[in-house]
């Protein structure tokens, strides 16, 4: 029985995982390398490198910010409506990215109050890098909140009572004594962040307009490759952003193993 489920197990993963995975890597350098290298060097795929690119740097640090702050608040403060917040951080988990876009175009769009005053101060929200990063930050929010809270709630505050005991104020305390505390934390909840932000396509597709060379990120230009039957560039630019996925794995793994030895591990108080 023990062989049989493991057998299962395989059997699952080689059918879902590892055998698109070598049907995509075969596909991608089927025609050699110097074909692979001319479709992943086009202009249009390495402008979509460089915005996807773009929009996760941005995204990393506004989550890292107030993602931050929103773990502190919830595992530090007692406040009405608490619970429900909670709640509402998990609804980029429930809402399919389809319906995030859609969601922006009902807010900022043609016709709304939103749309109306952006377009009197020519300012232009859709269709545009301002659309894709909000969308986005939609969708990757709740990774650093998750990460950080349940670490917040481990740690206590018992260090950083001490530390105000001894005249730290609010923002030694930060630096000196919680920050070392999540740092792992953080660097996990970055880590998901990085990876989910590199490869949204649904919200992203509503709210880009799929334009060349100018909205269209790497996962946008895998899609328009394949619908204009050009397989080899979609193939080799899946294949980029599968190679970084795997470095994201690895990065996630190590980091993990990080995590749970800090979430068991008091923080060191160091006050000057």
């Amino acid at each position: 029985m023990r062989r049989l489920f493991i057998s299962l197990v395989w059997l699952y993963f080689a059918a879902l995982l590892i055998g698109p995975i070598a049907y995509l890597c075969a596909q991608a350098s089927g025609e050699g390398l110097t074909v692979f290298l001319n479709e992943v060097m086009r202009p249009e795929a390495v402008h979509g490198f460089w915005l996807t690119t773009e929009i996760t740097l941005i995204v990393l640090l506004v989550n890292l910010l107030f993602g931050t702050m929103t773990a502190m608040v919830l595992a530090r403060q007692r406040f009405w409506g608490q619970t429900f917040l909670s709640g509402l951080i998990d609804l980029p988990f429930s809402v399919s990215p389809v319906i995030t876009g859609f969601m922006l175009i009902l807010l900022v769009g043609p016709g709304t109050i939103l749309g109306t005053w952006f377009g009197t101060m020519d300012i232009k929200i859709l269709y545009a890098l301002p659309a894709m990063i909000l969308v986005t930050l939609f969708v990757t929010f709740p990774f650093v909140v998750r990460e950080l809270t349940p670490i917040l709630m481990a740690i206590g505050t018992d260090s950083e009572e001490a530390a105000r005991t001894l005249g730290a104020n609010e923002w030694q305390i930060f630096i000196r004594v919680t920050l070392p505390a999540i740092r792992w934390g953080m660097a996990y909840g970055a880590t998901l962040t990085i990876a989910r932000a590199i490869g949204e396509f649904g919200a992203v597709l509503v709210v880009s307009g799929n334009i060349l060379q100018l909205t269209q990120t790497a996962t946008l230009h895998i899609y328009q490759s394949y619908v204009d039957f050009n397989y080899v560039g979609a193939y080799a630019v899946a294949a980029v952003l599968l190679a970084v996925s795997f470095l994201i794995l690895i990065v996630l793994e190590l980091v993990k193993a990080r995590t749970s030895v800090m979430t068991d591990r008091s923080p060191q108080m160091v006050i000057p």
